[in-house]
């Protein structure tokens, strides 16, 4: 087992992301810092989703699904996406980033980050669930880090 991680600057582990990151504030991606991708790693994919969405949205609320991270990536910048990475669709309608916005409590947000033995051949846009269909036997590793976000 590797020492795979994902961690951000702006907020710890299950703290506070910071109201700038949110959808109705600046709308800007969270700093993020990652290292430790296993050997075999060809490339690497980002999830950020809302289980807590269930309730008011009757789904899982997708916030931003990026792919083709290289692996030797050790940071993505606020409000930046790495070269050569790939955006989907958020449940917002739109590709890119997509801050919270929980319409009625402190929602936690969970961002997933996975090494992958293949670069994906997936087009701008997919949704996320084009992208962990594709994810399926090709994960070697995943780490998980959350944050909290209240309206």
């Amino acid at each position: 087992m590797s020492a795979f991680k994902l961690e951000s600057p702006a907020f710890k582990d299950g703290t506070k992301i910071p109201r700038k990151y949110g959808y109705k504030e600046q709308n800007v991606s969270p700093p993020l810092n990652m290292g430790g991708a296993p050997p075999g790693t060809k490339s690497l994919a980002l999830i950020m989703d809302d289980p807590d969405a269930m309730a008011p949205a009757g789904k899982v609320w997708d916030h931003w699904v990026i792919w083709n991270i290289a692996p030797d990536t050790e940071q993505i910048e606020e409000g930046t996406v790495p070269e050569g990475a790939t955006e989907g669709k958020n449940d917002y309608g739109e590709i890119g980033y997509g801050g919270p916005a929980p319409p009625d409590r402190e929602h936690t947000y969970v961002f997933e980050l996975y090494a992958l033995d293949v670069v994906l051949d997936l087009e701008e846009g997919a949704t996320k669930d084009r992208l962990k269909s594709t994810l399926k036997g090709h994960t070697l590793e995943k780490t998980v880090l959350r944050g909290t976000y209240a309206p």
